[in-house]
């Protein structure tokens, strides 16, 4: 079982990662905001909003999200360095390859005929232009709408890269960058010494797996699969409190010069 991250061993890592003055990035959804049923109601609670001010006003801060960036940008409420939209597709430091924008142009086409029967199992069909969501939370059919979409995600392809979520299917272009991709991209602009990265979900696995040990990595939740952080909180409700820790870290140690 993996450490939480108010543990001794988690909150020593906490304070040799801080004093590296690390990239703080953070997933948004189970992470920041809790989950929610409808995905425009996701807010983050004030408490984390004005932690991560005073965290951004010391260290980088980004934001590493499934959402649109258009989208996620009007839910912060405060103003990070970088953001990063669609699993790490949609990001001011990765152009949008062409092939990229082909391969979502042909999810779309592959997904018409099939539109009115997912409207018909209530599964939202959240197109982001660089990813599509397929969401079944709100179907009443929960189980046989999650068959039926699993049947049609087999026809999807080599194209597209098809991952599940949260009561989520989520597709991208197959050749997309991911959530690890956007971070080391973050990481190489910044030149930080090491980062901490907390996300909740499959598709933040990706950055869990390619963290280099000297990087701190924290979990979100208990789940099903076997997930590659080194740490864990319990819920998002714990974020604010990780936050204060990590303000209270910086707050011993001297701001860096220059």
């Amino acid at each position: 079982m993996k450490p939480h991250i108010f543990s001794l061993q988690g909150e020593q890592a906490l304070a040799m990662t801080m004093a590296l003055q690390p990239l703080l990035a953070f997933d948004f959804d189970g992470t920041l905001a809790p989950i929610v049923t409808m995905p425009d109601m996701a807010r983050m609670p004030s408490g984390v909003v004005s932690r991560l001010r005073l965290l951004s006003q010391r260290l980088p801060v980004a934001i590493v999200t499934g959402r649109e960036l258009a989208d996620v940008r009007k839910r912060l409420d405060f103003t990070p360095k970088y953001i990063v939209g669609s699993h790490g597709a949609e990001s001011e430091l990765l152009d949008a390859s062409p092939m990229w924008v082909s391969a979502m142009a042909s999810a779309r086409e592959w997904l018409q005929p099939f539109r009115t029967e997912l409207q018909d199992l209530d599964v939202h069909i959240e197109d982001k232009r660089s990813s599509i969501a397929l969401h079944f939370r709100r179907a009443r059919e929960r189980e046989r709408a999650q068959r039926r979409l699993e049947e049609i995600l087999k026809t999807a392809g080599p194209a597209l890269h098809v991952f599940g979520g949260k009561l989520v299917y989520n597709i991208v272009a197959a050749r997309a960058p991911d959530k690890a991709d956007a971070v080391h991209a973050v990481m190489a602009r910044e030149g930080s010494a090491s980062a901490v990265f907390i996300g909740d979900d499959v598709n933040d696995e990706p950055v869990f797996q390619r963290a280099p040990a000297h990087w701190l990595t924290i979990k979100v939740g208990r789940t099903s699969w076997h997930s590659r952080a080194r740490y864990y909180l319990d819920s998002p409700s714990e974020m604010a409190l990780l936050l204060d820790r990590m303000l209270a870290q910086l707050a011993a140690a001297p701001a860096p010069s220059g």
